[in-house]
């Protein structure tokens, strides 16, 4: 009697960090603590797991504005090098 066979598709991390990345993936939870009916603590967790390209076309990207992810903008550097050109030089 031959055997069943069975349709077992193998996925390796990197094509499942693809499909995560390019698809996205929401996760919600909330935790409650109460104690005898008096809510101490409530946390709100939403997550979501996505690709730059992906969190742009939702019209998510708070990160080009956070300063604490961005680089410095090129002001800052271009204010330093403008000491120079007033005849001041630091050796």
């Amino acid at each position: 009697m031959p055997e069943p066979r069975t349709s077992l598709q193998t996925t390796n991390l990197a094509e499942l960090l693809e499909r995560i990345l390019d698809k996205g993936v929401v996760i919600v939870g909330d935790i409650k603590i109460n104690l005898l009916d008096v809510e101490l603590l409530t946390i709100k967790i939403r997550l979501l797991v996505a690709s730059v390209d992906k969190a742009k076309s939702i019209g998510i990207n708070w990160w080009e504005e956070d300063s604490f992810v961005r680089a410095p903008r090129q002001a800052s550097l271009d204010t330093e090098g403008s000491s120079s050109s007033d005849g001041i030089r630091a050796e």
